[in-house]
């Protein structure tokens, strides 16, 4: 592997460690397989990247879940070769989509659940504590969850949604000030 190619390869590996989404060896395979003006066998990234082919062959497994890497067919060779993705939109409406709104909803689902059980606790003044900076968290996350759905589906985030939630922040701040 050539120095520039090195670079690349060590820089978006250690970008992907840090990513929560891919692992520092499949980063390294990415970018490799990105520079090249062809597809690459199994073999061909295991060398490059001193692995063994079975480590390779498990890493690029999950960029192809990820819509990162895809199997292209070689005329003439019956082994499996690789190329990167360039639709990087299509790349990050799916990494959004699968890996970050889970989360969301997820924080979603408890604020609801923990509001309804506010809701059976009466008018306590420590529940209306609660329940006011549970509503907060509840309204900036279904604002980050709708920002997601729009840039997954490619449509532009409507301000309102945004509009919505940094004047109950900034209320709330004050009050605290």
């Amino acid at each position: 592997m050539d120095r520039t190619t090195g670079i690349f390869v060590d820089g978006i590996g250690a970008a992907a460690a840090s990513s929560g989404v891919l692992t520092p060896l499949q980063g390294r395979i990415f970018a490799l397989l990105y520079l090249q003006d062809r597809p690459l066998s199994l073999d061909d990234v295991a060398a490059e990247l001193q692995q063994s082919k079975s480590n390779v062959s498990v890493n690029i497994r999950g960029l192809i879940d990820w819509h990162l890497v895809r199997r292209v067919p070689v005329p003439g060779s019956r082994k499996d070769h690789y190329e990167a993705a360039t639709n990087f939109w299509r790349v990050m409406q799916e990494i959004m989509e699968r890996r970050f709104r889970w989360a969301v909803r997820q924080v979603l689902a408890a604020a609801t659940e923990a509001e309804h059980d506010l809701g059976e606790t009466g008018g306590r003044s420590e529940a209306a504590y609660a329940r006011e900076r549970i509503g907060g968290l509840r309204a900036f996350f279904a604002a980050v969850d709708a920002g997601i759905g729009a840039f997954t589906q490619g449509h532009p985030v409507d301000p309102e949604t945004i509009k919505g939630v940094i004047p109950l922040a900034a209320a709330r701040a004050r009050r605290r000030g």
